[in-house]
């Protein structure tokens, strides 16, 4: 691949509580060990941008305000992420920018935040806050591991990224976490996510490649360190 691969990271000011801007960085990284380039545009939120720019876009968490803020300016744009998203765009979301891809998020006081409407999924604020370490097991990218910290209880009608082994997941209930929908990978974990799931990122990376009409295989990694904690975390968290 002699392009450099476009990745668009949108609000970065707002959508960052999470220490998201690391995941950019292990999204770099892992291309630039395999001798691929990339292209990294941070979107703030009085940019001109057009999805069609992108190969990859990271929407991040933010607080309620934030997130109510970054909604006013993608709710005017639906349409055009909703074709963006048909057309096989890859999307990565975190947490508040997760939420956003839904019909709606309901505040503690009944206001509704109206979202993108991408997915079929509606997200309500409840209490306690589901804090704490989560593990999954993912079809796509097996054993996945982080932190989640939201009060909104998220259901939907799609594939789920993966099923909980430790944690809360969207709700607490359904034994579901995040979702994956066409080329959208919506998540809940965080910490960031990547650094701690090298196979996560590959597979998103694969999923933009190919959404970029590369041609390319990504040749595997190492990744020893990085697996052997997350099979710590696993044994820890499974006895």
């Amino acid at each position: 691949m002699c392009k450099p691969l476009r990745i668009g990271h949108l609000y970065p000011e707002l959508l960052n509580l999470y220490a998201d801007k690391g995941n950019i960085q292990v999204l770099v990284h892992r291309c630039q060990w395999r001798g691929l380039t990339t292209e990294v545009t941070p979107v703030y939120g009085t940019d001109t941008y057009h999805l069609q720019n992108f190969d990859l876009v990271l929407l991040g968490g933010g607080s309620d305000r934030e997130q109510e803020l970054v909604a006013q300016t993608l709710y005017p744009r639906r349409q055009e992420w909703q074709s963006a998203i048909s057309d096989g765009l890859p999307l990565l979301a975190i947490c508040g920018g997760y939420q956003l891809l839904g019909e709606f998020y309901q505040l503690a006081d009944g206001h509704k935040v109206p979202g993108l409407g991408i997915l079929d999924m509606q997200t309500v604020v409840s209490q306690p806050r589901l804090i704490g370490n989560i593990g999954i097991d993912s079809p796509w990218a097996g054993r996945i591991v982080g932190f989640e910290n939201h009060g909104g209880r998220t259901t939907h009608h799609h594939n789920p990224l993966g099923q909980v082994l430790h944690g809360h997941g969207n709700n607490g209930i359904d034994g579901q976490e995040g979702v994956h929908f066409q080329n959208v990978i919506g998540t809940y974990i965080h910490g960031p996510l990547l650094p701690k799931n090298p196979q996560l990122a590959d597979f998103i990376l694969q999923t933009a490649l190919d959404y970029a009409g590369g041609n390319l295989i990504l040749p595997p990694l190492p990744d020893n360190l990085e697996k052997a904690a997350q099979q710590a975390f696993m044994e820890r968290r499974l006895r």
